[in-house]
């Protein structure tokens, strides 16, 4: 009985990859809402095609949208200062994020961290049907996100 599950899970695993594949063959895959947990602090994202057909990225929801004076917060560490008053539940965190059919991920832009004020590089690709995987780079150096899809 062990050798038969052991072989099943095997096979599974083995397959896994080629089903996470399938979620990366359209460029319109992307497309949807996502829940976001950035160290404790959660969001909702919506990523939408825009008119040049590539994809954009906003926020539309925060556990905490309100700061300590009980004012809606703001994006206040963005380096664009005409864009510091924009409420952190509105704040677009990508623009203009391409596919690449070669590569079956998309990228070839920035990724925006509100909380640090800072865009790198991004790529994106799913990693399963529900957990789009965002690794986020800047000379070298980066770090990984999963963004959860909901809708």
């Amino acid at each position: 009985m062990k050798k038969v599950l052991t072989t099943i899970l095997c096979a599974m695993m083995a397959f896994a990859p080629a089903f996470a594949q399938n979620f990366n063959d359209k460029a319109d895959n992307i497309v949807g809402e996502y829940l976001t947990d950035r160290g404790g602090s959660k969001s909702k994202v919506r990523v939408t095609k825009n008119a040049q057909g590539t994809y954009d990225a906003q926020v539309f929801w925060v556990e905490k949208p309100l700061d300590d004076k009980g004012q809606k917060r703001k994006d206040v560490k963005n380096p664009d200062k005409k864009l510091r008053q924009v409420d952190i539940d509105k704040v677009v965190v990508v623009r203009g994020l391409k596919y690449d059919a070669k590569d079956k991920e998309w990228g070839d832009t920035k990724i925006y961290d509100p909380s640090k004020g800072i865009r790198v590089n991004v790529t994106a690709e799913f990693v399963d049907a529900k957990r789009l995987k965002l690794r986020g780079t800047i000379m070298g150096i980066g770090t990984t996100l999963y963004w959860t899809k909901i809708k």
